[in-house]
């Protein structure tokens, strides 16, 4: 399957190619891939055509973004990558019961340490990554189109969910 294969994701006008890079294992050199593997990595799927990066807020403690933010910038590639993060998990602020879950201040917590990690202005598909069993659903909704009216983000899923929620 060739990575230029582009089409779009689900119903939207997004174009992305068909298998994204997965980045949950980039700079965690104990189990994953340390730094200059994941460098090889992104440049590698960059470099045969592929454009969609997927990454999280969690993912080696934010390390993760770090690096495709630094890999991105390096290569001048913000607009030809379709670049989407994820929120949910406590972002490991001791005592703080609104750094996690799927609340508006959690969300923007993320959302801003995200950006700032990944070097960018905006992501291109912001997750819910799972169903924190407390936030109400028109929450979450009224939210997360907040930010893409304030072009934070540009489009928003959910995963991990149950189907009767996201319906």
């Amino acid at each position: 399957m060739s990575l230029t294969a582009f089409r779009t994701l689900g119903h939207s006008g997004l174009i992305v190619s068909p298998l994204t890079l997965g980045t949950m294992t980039f700079g965690t050199p104990r189990w994953g891939a340390p730094d200059e593997v994941s460098e090889s990595i992104f440049h590698a799927y960059v470099d045969a055509g592929g454009n969609f990066i997927d990454t999280a807020d969690v993912y080696a403690k934010g390390r993760s973004e770090e690096l495709i933010g630094s890999y991105i910038a390096d290569r001048s590639l913000r607009d030809q990558l379709v670049l989407a993060t994820k929120f949910s998990f406590h972002g490991g602020e001791s005592g703080n019961a609104n750094a996690g879950g799927n609340g508006r201040k959690n969300m923007h917590r993320a959302l801003e340490g995200s950006l700032r990690r990944l070097r960018t202005d905006y992501v291109d598909l912001y997750w819910m990554h799972t169903w924190d069993m407390v936030t109400p659903v028109e929450e979450v909704l009224q939210s997360l189109g907040d930010l893409v009216r304030v072009g934070k983000i540009r489009y928003f899923g959910f995963s991990n969910v149950p189907a009767w929620y996201t319906a």
